[in-house]
């Protein structure tokens, strides 16, 4: 009888934001495989979860993935995890969860902590259309193409590399609304919002430390964009549809930010 993969987040802070169901699952999988085995042993050691761990991380993905997936066929349960929040999303998992997929094997994904979500919850920003860009670019062409989005954007960052970021939002549009999210769910959370102006200012006045999610807010369309999207928005609602999801579609058709339409329908 063939195993199973479970992925499981774990907190990315405070470890007292595990869930019951992930705890369950790491108590009777036939093993973990986690980004650092001494990471994982710290939180397991928390709630007594004795289990077999083995490493799995970008260096060897693909071997040990090979052999987790001949493990499963054999019937066993693998949970997987990475140090912090959900394995995949900016960590390592994608090679085992393709290759456990091409295996016909199933897998089974846990809801839990997320910094991306929780960055994006608490910056007050816009957050029905959103985008998710893991790490952002070093190089500032492809930084300032980032900050074109009509929607709101997610991404992680360096604590050193957080100042220089913030200045080319700031360059590209100063009144732009943002936030930096640092270290949430620790001792030493902060959560600072304002324009690109005001944050690159604070920021580069300071050193940042720990680990930081950068939310942006959508950037404005062309007015001519906007114009001709908002009038056929407007045409879709006298016609009897909902306004936002009729804003969702125009949005598809034109790229214009159905944030933005919706907004300037209600004005």
């Amino acid at each position: 009888m063939s195993g199973r993969l479970v992925v499981c987040p774990t907190p990315i802070g405070n470890l007292e934001d595990i869930t019951l169901r992930v705890l369950s699952v790491l108590r009777e999988a036939d093993v973990v495989a986690c980004e650092d085995t001494r990471r994982t042993r710290v939180l397991l050691d928390r709630y007594g979860v004795n289990a077999t761990l083995v490493s799995y991380h970008e260096h060897n993905e693909r071997e040990r993935s090979a052999e987790l997936v001949r493990r499963m066929r054999e019937g066993e349960t693998v949970a997987l995890v990475s140090d912090a929040g959900m394995p995949l999303v900016s960590d390592p998992g994608y090679v085992l969860v393709a290759a456990c997929v091409a295996a016909g094997l199933a897998v089974e994904v846990l809801p839990g902590p997320s910094a991306a979500l929780a960055a994006l919850v608490a910056s007050g920003l816009p957050a029905d259309t959103w985008r998710f860009v893991g790490f952002l670019p070093r190089k500032k062409g492809e930084l300032a193409q980032v900050f074109t989005a009509t929607e709101t954007v997610v991404a992680f960052e360096s604590p050193h590399r957080v100042a220089a970021s913030l200045a080319t939002l700031a360059a590209l549009d100063p009144e732009r609304e943002a936030a930096v999210c640092r270290e949430l769910t620790k001792v030493h959370e902060e959560v600072v919002r304002g324009s690109a102006a005001e944050l690159a200012e604070r920021f580069g006045a300071r050193e940042t430390k720990g680990e930081v999610v950068l939310v942006v807010a959508g950037a404005a369309p062309a007015e001519g964009d906007l114009g001709a999207a908002l009038e056929a928005l407007r045409r879709l609602v006298d016609a009897g549809a909902k306004a936002r999801p009729a804003a969702a579609v125009v949005s598809d058709l034109t790229g214009v930010s159905a944030n933005a339409l919706y907004r300037a329908l209600t004005q």
